[in-house]
């Protein structure tokens, strides 16, 4: 029997069937390629499947599935998805295919990075599943395109890491190198022996840290395609007979955890920084300006990336500790540490508090003045944005920035979708206020003096969240809710 065809594609084999749709495994005659094809059925549902296309479409990148085509057209409407190579995580658990500990690590740290992209642009997604994780031969990882039309539910990154720490356990091989530490990080994933949910964030850096310590078990040969996956009651003998075997072998306990401690402590990854192309930009003040291309620090430096700074000035001999200074520094100046720097630091290492406010290394600094943050620049190679810079980035696919609601204190690495923008910014709107690079005229003294610009809002100054602007003639001016983000030209 000749297989049907929608437009350019050759149906071959019906996948799923599901509330008006039919999933097929079609092939392009065109190009001849494979492609999953959503055919819609049920056309009283026309207009919430092509909100969902359009939003899938939405997505451009390297580890999620792409949308080729989409088709509305004289009663027949379909969508024309890649088809992602290699066997799924649900392929491997129905044949039951335990797999490398050092595979599952990097499937924990590339789907935790493209589930972080897909919530940095404030995406609603499907509930992710194994089935839509994919591992090839190559040991490429590839998600399926979960992203759907709506309003992302806060609690759905919580529920699929829960359900993937609980379905994925029947894949770790038993006896290899670095299984103790996966099946503990999937018991974490579940909640068990940990204070609070891991965020995905959390996956990444786990995946990372067992990847770097199986590095040179590459070689390791794969399990059998035979073996079977551990089942539920197998596993605590096993960590039982690992937790022996530490007492016996002390290189092994370098590789395997202690499951009667509390987890470590998960350094989160501070978010890379956003580009801002060239071209015309809008500016504060409601004109346009030409700007070079630049790159804006997704958050404000922290306290752990200011401590670098001071340690480095530490090391030097007194006489050269000015070396990063700017011309035209107060000589009364002398030093760069923030007020009550060694109580703020102590509290930050403790995960105590400091001014009645929860502290941590990834909180922003707070406490220095223009001078300080413009010293940190020259260290750190980079520069403070100018006021049109830091607009230019804010605006970067931001219509209204009224929308954003203003973060709270807390640590830059989970500041939340509120006050984020598509481009990864984080705590425009709140957190801290920011220090700017050069004075400006304020728009309601048009006749005055070019003063200093203080932009964003603050946890203690939300007033106009992002929009918000203070002009200051006191460089010196220190607060507990003013900090600083960078600017640097790209490579």
């Amino acid at each position: 029997m000749e297989a049907r065809t929608l437009g350019d594609y050759r149906l071959n084999e019906i996948l799923e069937e599901r509330d008006g749709e039919v999933v097929w495994l079609a092939e392009q005659a065109s190009v001849g390629r494979p492609v999953m094809l959503i055919e819609l059925t049920d056309s009283s549902r026309r207009e919430a499947f092509l909100a969902n296309i359009r939003a899938k479409a939405s997505v451009d990148h390297p580890l999620v599935g792409s949308v080729y085509e989409a088709v509305d057209d004289e009663g027949v409407c379909f969508a024309a998805l890649e088809h992602i190579a290699g066997h799924s995580l649900a392929d491997r658990l129905t044949a039951r295919e335990a797999m490398r500990p050092a595979d599952l690590a990097h499937i924990f740290r590339r789907t935790a990075e493209a589930m972080l992209q897909l919530e940095s642009r404030g995406l609603a997604t499907d509930p992710l599943t194994p089935a839509d994780i994919h591992f090839d031969n190559h040991g490429v990882v590839r998600l399926g395109n979960i992203v759907c039309a709506g309003t992302p539910d806060p609690d759905r990154s919580a529920a699929d890491i829960a359900s993937l720490g609980q379905m994925l356990t029947g894949l770790v091989a038993d006896g290899l190198p670095g299984a103790s530490r996966v099946l503990t990080v999937l018991a974490w994933m579940r909640g068990e022996g940990v204070e609070r949910a891991l965020t995905w964030e959390d996956i990444r850096s786990y995946g990372e840290q067992i990847e770097d310590q199986l590095r040179e078990s590459k070689s390791t040969p794969s399990a059998p395609r035979t073996q079977a996956a551990p089942s539920k009651s197998r596993t605590p003998a096993i960590l039982g007979a690992i937790v022996g075997l530490v007492a016996l072998v002390a290189a092994v306990a370098i590789l395997l955890p202690d499951r009667s401690v509390a987890p470590p402590k998960v350094e989160p990854t501070l978010p890379e920084a956003a580009r801002i192309g060239a071209g015309p930009h809008p500016t504060p003040d409601g004109g346009m300006e030409k700007l070079p291309e630049f790159e804006i620090g997704a958050c404000e430096v922290t306290i752990g990336e200011y401590l670098k700074f001071l340690q480095v000035l530490d090391r030097l001999n007194p006489d050269e500790r000015d070396v990063f200074d700017l011309e035209g520094q107060p000589e009364s100046k002398t030093g760069h540490e923030p007020d009550d720097w060694e109580s703020m630091l102590t509290a930050a290492r403790d995960g105590a508090t400091w001014e009645g406010r929860a502290m941590d290394l990834y909180c922003p600094i707070v406490g220095i003045d223009w001078w300080d943050a413009s010293a940190y620049c020259n260290w750190k190679g980079c520069r403070l944005p100018t006021q049109e810079e830091w607009f230019a980035a804010l605006r970067a696919k931001v219509e209204q920035p009224t929308a954003l609601k203003p973060a709270t204190w807390g640590p830059v690495t989970g500041i939340g979708m509120n006050d984020r923008t598509p481009n990864g910014l984080r705590g425009m709107a709140g957190s801290v206020a920011e220090w700017t690079r050069r004075p400006a005229i304020n728009p309601a003294n048009p006749l005055g003096a070019k003063q200093i610009v203080i932009i964003g809002g603050s946890f203690l100054k939300p007033a106009n969240g992002a929009l918000t602007r203070e002009w200051t003639d006191d460089r010196l001016q220190r607060r507990p809710d003013l900090g600083f983000r960078v600017v640097s030209r790209p490579e």
